[in-house]
């Protein structure tokens, strides 16, 4: 079977969930694959190409596609249960963020994990902003929820079994304005 660049970064995607940063490697890939390390090299001159192509796909469908299907929520509550939702359940299928979060000092993966970051905490302010949360407020909940968020990737990770996902709480947690906000609203 001729595999593409597509194929060559989804096998990689895979074998960074399960291995971290170092189980991308061109030879361990290729023999995964059943394939010559040749038909690897015939679409990334090195690892780091295909190590930079395999992270700004996980960017895309694990950031740019998931925003995209939020928004497709009528409310920015809606909007925030089907992200907590998606993104949850993506990581239950392995963790590419826990394998990246790992490597945050790696010279491929910063740049991506940073801008990755703050596409994310971005959206999540302006959602929270959208609930009526003032911008300073928003972003301190939205750094919770993305704090939230890792914390239930890295239990998922290290407790498998143990951990029940709190997305029902969490949601409700963050979207509740506190008798405090109350009164700053109306002074």
């Amino acid at each position: 079977m001729r595999r593409n660049r597509d194929d060559w970064t989804e096998i990689a995607l895979r074998a960074l969930a399960e291995g971290g940063l170092q189980a991308v490697a061109i030879e361990p890939l290729a023999a995964r694959a059943g394939a010559t390390k040749g038909s690897v090299y015939h679409h990334f001159p090195n690892r780091e190409a295909l190590l930079k192509a395999t992270v700004e796909r996980w960017e895309r469908e694990h950031t740019e596609k998931v925003i995209e299907l939020a928004e497709s929520g009528r409310t920015p509550h809606e909007k925030l249960r089907t992200l907590f939702t998606v993104v949850l359940d993506q990581t239950r299928k392995g963790s590419v963020e826990m394998a990246l979060q790992a490597g945050a000092g790696h010279e491929v993966i910063a740049p991506v994990l940073q801008r990755v970051t703050v596409k994310r905490i971005g959206y999540l302010t302006e959602l929270f902003e959208q609930l009526g949360f003032d911008h300073e407020h928003a972003k301190k909940r939205a750094l919770i929820a993305f704090s939230l968020y890792l914390g239930q990737v890295q239990m998922w990770a290290t407790l498998p079994g143990l951990v029940e996902p709190v997305l029902d709480e969490a949601v409700q947690v963050l979207t509740q304005k506190s008798d405090q906000d109350a009164t700053a609203h109306n002074v």
